[in-house]
C-alpha cells in the first residue's frame, strides 16, 4: 500500500503577484485596480471613516442635536433607600428630591430602588418605588401613593 496520500504538504501556492507584468496572472496594466483615482495607486489604504477631507460623519452626527443633550442621558434618576435616609424631610416628591439635591433637577422622572437601609418613616407620593423597597417603607408604617 502507498503512502504518497499521507505525506503532508510542503508547497504551497503563493497568492497572484499583483502589479508584475501580464504573467503573473492577474491583468497588467491596472492590475485588477480598475482606473485612475485614489484607490488605484500604491500606498497605505484609505479608513473605512474616511469621507475625502470633508468632516467625518464620526465626528459630526455626536454633535447635530447640540451639547446639551449628553447632560442627562438616563431620564429616570434612581434613587436608594440610603438615599431617603439622609433627607430632612419626612415627605418625598420629585421636588423635595431636588430641592436637598438628592437628584439633578433636569430629571423628569425617579425611582426608588431597594439598595441600603432606611430606618426612618417616609410618605411618598408621585416617584416610581420597586416591589422590595415599597415593602421596606411600609414596614415602617410609612406610605406609598
Amino acid at each position: 500500500m502507498s503512502l504518497l496520500h499521507q505525506l503532508t504538504k510542503i508547497m504551497v501556492p503563493g497568492q497572484k503577484r499583483l502589479g508584475r507584468g501580464y504573467g503573473s496572472g492577474k491583468g497588467g496594466h491596472t492590475v485588477g485596480r480598475g482606473q485612475k483615482g485614489q484607490k488605484s495607486r500604491k500606498g497605505k489604504p484609505i479608513p473605512l471613516w474616511f469621507e475625502g477631507g470633508q468632516l467625518p460623519g464620526v465626528k459630526k452626527y455626536p454633535m447635530i442635536r447640540g451639547k446639551s443633550r449628553f447632560s442627562v442621558l438616563t431620564p429616570t434618576a434612581e434613587i436608594t433607600l440610603t438615599d431617603l435616609e439622609k433627607l430632612s424631610t419626612n415627605m418625598v416628591t420629585l421636588e423635595t428630591l431636588k430641592l436637598h439635591k438628592v437628584i439633578d433637577r433636569r430629571f423628569k422622572k425617579a425611582k426608588i430602588i431597594y439598595n441600603g437601609k432606611l430606618t426612618k418613616k417616609r410618605q411618598i407620593k408621585g416617584i416610581l418605588i420597586s416591589a422590595k423597597a415599597r415593602q421596606a417603607v411600609e414596614k415602617l408604617g410609612g406610605s406609598v401613593e
